[in-house]
């Protein structure tokens, strides 16, 4: 029988903020495609923990970096050098929490400087790379209200000011914004060797990382599922707002993926939402999915739809017609977080 000849890995990638929610589902389905991976972890065990989650057989094709606190500068000096060297970089890590201690301390600056930070390292030290991937946000693009437009799509940009930054209110928005604004201007005034692509996802649900540890430690999304799964609104569903818009963190992964090697995508942002959403509608799928979590839940009398008639619209096609993302349903995202919180027995004991 003739010797099955191994298909060249499609490239060599630097995947930062390896823990991270969204992280753990574009390594998955960098290793799916092919490509050869090393991840940024702020300690060994981290690092250790991303490895071991990953499947035996694709196991040799990841390995990882660390990376103490990402607003130093030079903090990716060191992370972007690599024999092979690296083709592409997709950058995940930034901070998303709503309380901070010090605004900039605690989200600004890890936002901002560790974006532009890991650009300067990768002109500097890193030539081979042709292409960088960031993780932004809907909260880049979409205004607060009562200033919604009617619809949002890649060519808006939230209306948040630098002066507001520091209201908490704003701060995480805040960061995401001039985070991704100074990506783009890096590009347009030092032309590096690379081009650079964006994915501005809005609350992203989908299955557990196996690397994860606690339950506590969830994805600030999915917290509304997880918390419906341990009874924590049988007294009542907590409000839906401000965020009516969801996307599957599987294509999420995938739109970072193809972000990468579909030639055109470079010099691009993608707005990603799969459809709306309400509590009330994920509630409702999570007792027909899964009636033996009934008793988790109010009487279904008692559960109302506080999904506004008069809500704003979006366009987020371009991800479908230039990624070739096709987004997963909202049942189908719900009824897979859920199984997946199901199998892990090991998180579920003592909530």
């Amino acid at each position: 029988m003739p010797a099955v000849k191994e298909q060249p890995s499609p490239g060599k990638v630097l995947l930062t903020g390896g823990t991270g929610f969204i992280a753990s589902h574009v390594l998955d389905c960098l290793l799916d495609n092919g490509f050869t991976v090393v991840v940024t972890a702020r300690s060994k065990d981290k690092g250790q923990r991303i490895v071991e989650g990953v499947d035996l057989e694709v196991r040799d094709n990841v390995s990882f970096v660390i990376v103490g606190d990402i607003a130093q500068d030079g903090a990716f000096d060191s992370a972007v050098q690599s024999d092979p060297p690296f083709d592409f970089v997709v950058h995940t890590a930034s901070p998303y929490q709503l309380h901070f201690d010090d605004p900039f301390r605690d989200c600004l600056d890890p936002a901002i400087k560790g974006t532009t930070g890991i650009l300067k390292s990768i002109k500097a030290f890193a030539p081979s790379v042709k292409r960088v991937v960031i993780t932004s946000s809907s909260a880049a693009v979409l205004n607060v209200a009562p200033d919604h437009l009617p619809v949002y799509d890649e060519t808006n940009w939230c209306n948040v000011t630098w002066e507001q930054a520091t209201d908490p209110m704003h701060t995480y928005r805040a960061s995401k914004k001039f985070a991704e604004k100074a990506a783009w201007d890096f590009i347009s005034n030092e032309k590096p060797n690379f081009d650079l692509a964006t994915i501005n996802n809005t609350y992203t649900f989908g299955p557990l990382p196996r690397s994860l540890t606690t339950l506590d430690n969830l994805n600030t999304s999915n917290h509304r599922i997880r918390d419906m799964v341990l009874g924590r609104m049988r007294d009542g569903i907590a409000p839906t707002a401000p965020v009516f818009t969801f996307v599957d963190v599987r294509d999420v992964a995938l739109a970072h993926v193809r972000a990468l090697t579909v030639a055109e995508a470079g010099g691009n942002r993608f707005y990603m939402v799969g459809e709306f959403f309400s509590n009330a509608k994920i509630s409702e799928i999570i007792r027909k999915e899964f009636p033996q979590l009934e008793s988790k839940f109010p009487p279904v009398e008692e559960v109302k739809d506080d999904f506004p008639e008069d809500h704003w619209k979006f366009d987020s096609s371009k991800a479908r017609k230039m990624l070739g993302v096709q987004y997963t349903s909202l049942e189908k995202s719900v009824r897979d977080t859920v199984a997946s919180m199901l199998e892990r027995e090991d998180l579920m004991k003592g909530q």
